[in-house]
């Protein structure tokens, strides 16, 4: 298990459990890096919680990943918060984003190579890359668009990004 994971996992557990934030004794160099992290959590191989930032707020990746763990397993709104008992049936992930740059069109999207953000003033909906069942670019543009609240015909402005995916 990658080191991130593995802050990713005891996180969640010390915090569901205790109500603590562990603090990492030793940071890989990437951990003291920054950059915009993710933390997904999966039940059984069924999504139960993931939000992340796709810009740095932290000084670091591991601060990042710590908070985005937190928040995937208490304040993702599409789940209630994971309980004890289920935390022997979790498996996490944790994508580690480049920064986003615009881009002039979708042919510039690869649903498997890119994630993407999708913009209309102030409504964002972003997309990790390379996920299960989202094969092409406008299924990808879509669930952003509706993540976001941006109707069909409205202006947007794309973006694209890569991911170190850790599991």
């Amino acid at each position: 298990m990658h080191p991130l994971v593995k802050l990713a996992k005891k996180t969640v557990e010390t915090y569901v459990k205790e109500g603590k934030t562990p603090k990492p004794k030793k940071l890989t160099p990437e951990m003291k890096e920054k950059a915009g992290v993710f933390v997904s959590i999966h039940k059984f191989g069924e999504l139960r919680g993931c939000i992340g930032t796709f810009e740095p707020t932290k000084p670091n990746v591991a601060k990042e990943t710590i908070t985005n763990a937190i928040s995937s397993a208490t304040r993702d709104p599409r789940f209630p918060p994971i309980a004890p008992n289920e935390l022997g049936d979790l498996s996490y992930s944790v994508d580690v984003l480049t920064k986003p740059e615009p881009i002039a069109s979708k042919d510039q999207l690869d649903p498997k190579k890119y994630g993407v953000i999708v913009e209309c003033g102030f409504r964002r909906g972003l997309l990790l890359p390379d996920l299960e069942g989202v094969d092409t670019v406008d299924y990808q543009i879509d669930i952003c668009c509706q993540k976001a609240g941006i109707m069909p015909n409205e202006p947007i402005k794309l973006y694209r990004f890569e991911v170190k995916r850790y599991k």
